[in-house]
């Protein structure tokens, strides 16, 4: 660690760069949970956005109208109006709502920053899924829907166990790219003070006057993040893969 550090440092007097977070590490802990903030941001809103999108495709083909009308207002709400903008209605109209008593007595929020950030990039994201899916499960064979509704499979059966696997298969590609810009948009929780990789950097660029090492450091880590990423889904694909059928 010392002679890690010892590069770093001398990189700075020697050359004027001035990484900070290799030879300081009260900047490198900042930067580290920065890091693993984003980590979590983006995990919990992939998990839920997939979540919110499979079940968002299962109601769109619902015998109940109103469900219907529901979802698509769902949709065409988080389709139609900015990230930002809906991550601010979150955290300042609806927080400001949602509020509890705390033990000094004063009102303190029932959900912090970083559960704000989760909830709106999920359902920002869900809503995405929620079209994705459906067109997966526009291109399943009716066929195959008929033969597992001969076998006495209810709605709900055939959507979990035929349709949505096979949806999934078809819908992969375009679901991948919802996820990787999903991971993008986690710097807009920049906004609401949510202490993730962006608003770190900004942190130390702003004590260490090291804009220009900071901004280089946070591009190829998000670039590291998102080719993890992207193997991921590329691994997902092909364990899903069955020859001859949609991929």
């Amino acid at each position: 660690m010392e002679s890690f550090e010892a590069f770093f440092s001398w990189l700075y007097s020697d050359h004027g760069i001035n990484l900070t977070i290799g030879y300081d590490s009260y900047d490198r802990g900042r930067f580290l949970d920065g890091v693993w903030t984003t980590i979590k941001l983006s995990v919990l809103s992939i998990l839920f956005s997939l979540i919110i999108g499979a079940v968002g495709a299962w109601v769109q083909g619902s015998p109940l109208r109103i469900l219907r009308v529901f979802i698509g207002f769902f949709i065409a709400f988080f389709r139609n109006t900015p990230p930002l903008v809906q991550l601010y209605f979150f955290y300042f109209a609806v927080g400001t709502v949602l509020r509890v008593t705390g033990e000094n007595g004063l009102p303190q929020p029932l959900v912090s920053n970083f559960g704000w950030a989760v909830i709106s990039l999920s359902l920002f994201a869900g809503a995405l899924n929620v079209e994705i899916f459906r067109s997966g499960i526009e291109a399943v064979p009716k066929s195959t829907i008929e033969a597992s509704e001969a076998l006495g499979f209810n709605r709900l059966q055939t959507y979990a166990y035929i349709v949505l696997p096979l949806a999934v298969r078809v819908a992969l590609p375009s679901l991948g790219t919802n996820l990787v810009n999903l991971v993008k948009t986690t710097t807009l929780a920049y906004a609401i003070a949510v202490p993730e990789i962006l608003y770190a950097s900004a942190q130390i660029w702003s004590d260490e006057l090291n804009v220009r090492e900071m901004m280089n450091v946070l591009l190829l880590s998000y670039i590291g993040l998102v080719a993890i990423l992207v193997w991921v889904l590329h691994r997902w694909e092909k364990a899903l893969r069955i020859p001859g059928y949609g991929v």
